[in-house]
């Protein structure tokens, strides 16, 4: 019990003291995920906009796929990244492999199926009846579509923060396509990994505080972004 209140103490003293190590992997943690978290939600509106928009033969099948590539493991993504950048993969000339591109990108893939069927979730509940009463009121088709997603704003906001939640608490697929680099590809879930198995406890604690924190942040914006929904 002393060891863990000594290494807590430390942990807390690292978060006082402004340790640049320690707030480097914090800044870079947030950059990465919430890039990637962006690039999901700028393929998955359009996405879910194409699907959502009108009705066509397989829409349900479509549908379908989308929530079915949510279960798929986040190191299946992360492994078809690696292939993909490794030297002797399509993309390897890119030589993005143990970059923080490599990480927004297994991250956005991440994200984007979980993305785009809360948002095809999201702008099936505000229903056709909007669309059709703003396109009888001669609102134009790109009109009907904002007019939409202006309905669904707060569901389709919820969206991206579950998307960030879940890609900032990646492990696995992150140290996969970045390497866990010390000052260029660490970021906190890596980090704390790496940090308890050398037996570094007091750095591993003060991330798992940050990322607690942050974590506890999220969750409380996306009740108040749901809670405005339901509203």
């Amino acid at each position: 019990m002393s060891i863990l209140m000594h290494n807590a103490g430390r942990a807390l003293a690292m978060l006082a003291g402004l340790d640049p190590e320690l707030w480097s992997i914090v800044g870079l943690s947030l950059e990465v995920s919430a890039l990637s978290s962006l690039l999901a939600a700028g393929a998955a509106l359009p996405l879910s906009l194409a699907i959502t928009h009108r009705e066509f033969p397989g829409q349900r099948a479509v549908i379908g796929a989308v929530n079915s590539l949510i279960a798929v493991p986040a190191v299946v993504i992360g492994l078809a990244c690696y292939l993909l950048l490794s030297r002797s993969g399509p993309l390897g000339f890119w030589r993005l492999l143990y970059t923080p591109w490599a990480m927004v990108a297994a991250q956005a893939a991440l994200a984007l199926p979980l993305m785009t069927g809360l948002s095809v979730a999201a702008l099936q509940a505000v229903g056709p009846r909007i669309r059709e009463t703003m396109l009888t009121l001669g609102a134009g088709r790109r009109q009907a579509a904002w007019g939409t997603m202006r309905e669904a704003r707060f569901a389709l906001a919820a969206a991206f923060i579950t998307g960030f939640a879940r890609v900032l608490g990646e492990t696995g697929m992150t140290m996969m396509v970045g390497g866990n680099i010390k000052g260029e590809t660490r970021v906190m879930t890596t980090a704390i990994a790496l940090e308890t198995i050398k037996g570094n406890f007091e750095l591993g604690i003060a991330l798992g505080l940050v990322l607690l924190a942050v974590a506890i942040a999220v969750n409380v914006a996306l009740q108040a972004v749901q809670g405005r929904a339901g509203r």
